[in-house]
């Protein structure tokens, strides 16, 4: 058994963070289910960006919407979905044998829908509609704009994936939008379970500071944000606001740890992974993280919610002597992350625009 098995076995879902067509026919992603027990995946403009301008696997489907007269928009989400609905198969044993707790893939919406709560949730109704998968999230971002339209697409019985979270504040707002709306489909009679995830961006945070602190602070950021996040998350878990709608059947919104990949070359490869191996919470990984994990990973140490986030209290007080308020740079990576999938979001708009030109002049 590997490192990644064990970290699965020990209650922690392995996920990855790709997705591509190339991965799919492959076998690789195939193989990554079989071999490190990976039961979903996560996709955003800049995955889909990198998968589509760099193989011509994409171009047929390119040429034929646009010859149908079809918006680069529309042309992306065929795409998109098509290379979701077959890694979402690939997914369902997981989905089924944990009664939708585990198996998703995720599709994200337009990040130039960020400040739009209206346009977000038609724009993720239409898309859920458009799907027809099981087990897919519709990733919305945590921000001002999104939790209310969180909020609404979970009574509606969307699965929600949210995004962009950089904060235990962040995290709590997402989590009691879940909350409300799992309380109004209760209080409306609708029975059926609504499922969701919690994003937190980890890795971000140390490159942001990366040349602000002294060295026994370097790399240290992103783990005791999310080691403190994890603390809110079993406190909320524990709570008898919590606890009265799991018994009326409600499952958990689950914690998920987002940019998990080391950006410091000088760091561990497997950093992230080890230190925020939890029990009932996921860990999206690049593929080159999984398999750094899954060769040479260490799983003897899980997260303690007391222990680590009193160690993470510390550990942030010592960032701000050395002058970094954590609140202001959580709110600044946030709108820094949504800008970064906007600009993603433009290349990929970009890159289907020159191909379906590109497939209109061969036609011609």
């Amino acid at each position: 058994m590997n490192s990644a098995q064990r970290l699965h076995e020990l209650g922690q879902s392995l996920w990855l963070d790709n997705l591509s067509r190339e991965l799919l026919r492959s076998g690789t992603l195939a193989r990554y289910v079989r071999e490190f027990a990976v039961t979903g995946l996560t996709s955003n403009p800049t995955i889909f960006d990198k998968a589509i301008r760099h193989t011509p696997l994409y171009d047929e489907t390119i040429g034929r919407a646009a010859h149908d007269g079809r918006r680069d928009e529309d042309i992306f989400f065929e795409l998109a979905l098509e290379d979701l609905a077959e890694a979402a198969r690939l997914f369902k044993p997981a989905f089924d044998a944990s009664y939708g707790r585990d198996g998703w893939v995720s599709l994200e919406v337009s990040p130039l829908l960020v400040n739009d709560t209206a346009g977000t949730i038609a724009q993720v109704k239409s898309l859920r509609a458009r799907a027809r998968i099981p087990n897919l999230f519709i990733k919305i971002p945590g921000t001002r704009e999104g939790i209310p339209a969180i909020e609404e697409c979970l009574v509606a019985g969307i699965p929600i994936n949210v995004t962009l979270l950089f904060s235990p504040e962040q995290y709590l707002a997402a989590a009691n939008a879940y909350l409300r709306a799992v309380e109004r489909r209760l209080k409306a009679g609708l029975t059926q379970p609504v499922h969701s995830v919690a994003s937190l961006f980890v890795s971000r945070w140390d490159k942001a500071v990366e040349d602000r602190v002294p060295d026994p602070l370097r790399n240290r950021l992103g783990i005791a944000v999310a080691q403190r996040s994890y603390r809110a998350y079993r406190q909320l878990l524990d709570s008898p606001a919590w606890r009265a709608l799991a018994d009326a059947g409600a499952p958990p919104q689950r914690l998920l740890w987002a940019s998990t990949g080391t950006k410091d070359p000088h760091a561990s490869d497997v950093l992230y992974v080890e230190a925020l191996a939890a029990p009932d919470t996921i860990d999206t990984m690049p593929d080159a993280t999984l398999l750094a994990f899954a060769d040479h990973g260490k799983t003897e140490k899980m997260l303690s919610a007391d222990a680590d986030g009193r160690n993470a209290d510390g550990v942030l007080a010592q960032f701000r002597q050395a002058g970094i308020d954590p609140n202001a740079l959580a709110e600044r990576l946030q709108r820094e992350g949504a800008a970064s999938f906007t600009e993603s979001w433009k290349d990929l708009m970009g890159c289907i625009a020159d191909k379906r030109g590109a497939g209109a002049s061969s036609a011609a």
